[in-house]
């Protein structure tokens, strides 16, 4: 990234998305955890097709490929991360900020799966050492495997999955609707689903659900971690493609993880630092060509 602008954009999306993490674990002293996520789309839909609906001409999906690609957003991408409210009852935000940067190499494993994109013997490879990283993280214990940390962990381990299977499925269908509409009405249905999921699990909220605290997180996931900083998002893939925002993946992480332990009081056993670096390393060798690539235009840049 070459203009100060930039710079400063990737660097809010990573605190925004940073401060999510931290936010969640606070929201969920007063909010049943499914009730709590289908709050957040539920505002950021409405931020967003209200923005769309005052800026974008043609803001509601008519097309098959609009519809699936809502479908695949709505039902993976954003109900999904349902997921990780729930698994961050027992796991802390720093731990599960670091679990989700395996996002990128999933991906990696479902395009290879749903769009035939290949995947080289170095980058199996790759994902192999990205998977031992799960290990060093999640370090599950064979003589309780229904333990609260290891049962969320799993839960944020599903929710990888399931966005990384949404950004994938969006992709397929190729949705021809401007990204605003098409993330607000992914986010809209996303809700709805999580609004059922919740009803279905029987949870209810106290009265602090209502609270000043519980309104003032839920906002901030929903303006500012959701519709704000998807808009930087989308702005920041349209410059520089998708390999650049995957490297948000991992300084999300250390965001999380200086907030969870310097204000939460969280700890961070050395070996899930370990799982950190191995997944980045596992990144790194999936997108080798990449990283090369950018190397080779930034020397080429300067000289």
């Amino acid at each position: 990234m070459q203009r100060p602008a930039d710079v400063g954009l990737f660097l809010a999306l990573a605190v925004l998305w940073g401060l999510s993490f931290p936010a969640i674990e606070i929201g969920l002293e007063y909010l049943p955890p499914l009730l709590f996520a289908a709050f957040r789309y539920d505002v950021a839909a409405l931020v967003l097709l209200g923005y769309a609906a005052i800026r974008t001409d043609e803001w509601i999906p008519r097309s098959r490929r609009n519809l699936l690609g809502i479908t695949g957003g709505g039902l993976f991408l954003v109900a999904g991360n349902g997921l990780i409210f729930m698994g961050q009852q027992t796991v802390p935000s720093g731990v599960a900020a670091i679990l989700t940067s395996l996002i990128p190499l999933v991906t990696a494993i479902w395009a290879y799966l749903l769009l035939g994109e290949r995947l080289s013997p170095t980058g199996v490879a790759g994902v192999g050492v990205g998977l031992v990283g799960i290990g060093f993280i999640v370090q599950p214990d064979p003589a309780n495997l229904l333990a609260g940390d290891t049962v969320g962990h799993l839960l944020i381990l599903g929710q990888v999955a399931s966005v990384a299977l949404g950004g994938v499925l969006v992709q397929r269908a190729s949705p021809t609707i401007d990204t605003v509409p098409l993330t607000g009405w992914s986010m809209l249905l996303g809700g709805l689903v999580l609004h059922g999921a919740s009803l279905t699990a029987r949870e209810v909220p106290g009265a602090e659900a209502v609270s000043l605290e519980a309104v003032a997180v839920v906002v901030y996931l929903a303006v500012f971690s959701t519709a704000i900083a998807f808009f930087i998002y989308f702005t920041v893939l349209a410059t520089y493609g998708a390999f650049q925002v995957a490297l948000i993946q991992y300084l999300v992480p250390v965001v999380a993880t200086l907030v969870g332990v310097f204000v939460l009081g969280e700890s961070i056993t050395p070996l899930t630092y370990v799982g950190f670096a191995l997944i980045v390393a596992g990144f790194a060798l999936v997108k080798r060509r990449a990283i090369a690539s950018a190397l080779d235009s930034r020397l080429g840049a300067s000289g």
